[in-house]
């Protein structure tokens, strides 16, 4: 019995990751980020709040060691503070399952107050929420129905979230020619360091 619930949630985790929209909007994305950061000099400032700003860091880091230099922004120390870390041709990508998360809606409010033009580039479940319609740039997750009994714990939305920043990460890689000694100057140490000055 066991075995069979845990193969059934596998099979929603991986249903919600089959049903993420296909829509070619993350071209979007990838172009906006590629002229700000990797043409312009800014960086990415990614930001969430809880499981979400989990998933934030993770997007963060994995995009600076392939090239894109970005930073991760708690929304909440933003406002005492770390907002200014912003910079003009910085470009935000806010992480909301909701697309309701008063912290962040507040984000884009202050951040546009220091630079009016900074692009904004949303990852949620909800395309009618009202980070949606403060972006830019909307990446849909699908906005999936979480596996926990309660439906209330943040699981297959973070997995969809995992899912669209892995993919936005691999693309942007592929546009700005990203290669192995680039990845090896920024992954000096451990396994995959070492793998990328080897080969």
């Amino acid at each position: 019995m066991l075995k069979s619930k845990v193969k059934d949630l596998i099979s929603k985790e991986i249903e919600a990751i089959q049903n993420i929209p296909i829509d070619g909007v993350i071209q979007n994305a990838i172009d906006l980020i590629e002229l700000k950061v990797n043409k312009k000099g800014g960086k990415i400032v990614v930001s969430g709040m809880g499981k979400a700003g989990q998933i934030g860091v993770n997007i963060a880091t994995t995009l600076s060691s392939t090239g894109s230099p970005a930073v991760f922004m708690h929304p909440s120390e933003a406002q005492h503070g770390d907002l200014g870390m912003v910079q003009e041709n910085d470009i935000m990508i806010l992480i909301s399952n909701s697309g309701k998360t008063r912290e962040l809606i507040e984000l884009e409010f202050l951040v546009k107050k220091l630079h009016r033009d900074i692009n904004i580039i949303a990852i949620t479940g909800n395309q009618e929420g009202e980070l949606a319609k403060l972006s830019d740039v909307v990446l849909c997750t699908g906005n999936p129905t979480e596996i926990c009994p309660l439906g209330l714990t943040p699981t297959t939305s973070t997995t969809a979230m995992t899912v669209v920043g892995d993919i936005l990460v691999v693309l942007l890689m592929e546009q700005i020619g990203f290669t192995k000694k680039e990845y090896a100057k920024r992954h000096h140490s451990g396994y995959l360091g070492t793998k990328a000055r080897n080969e």
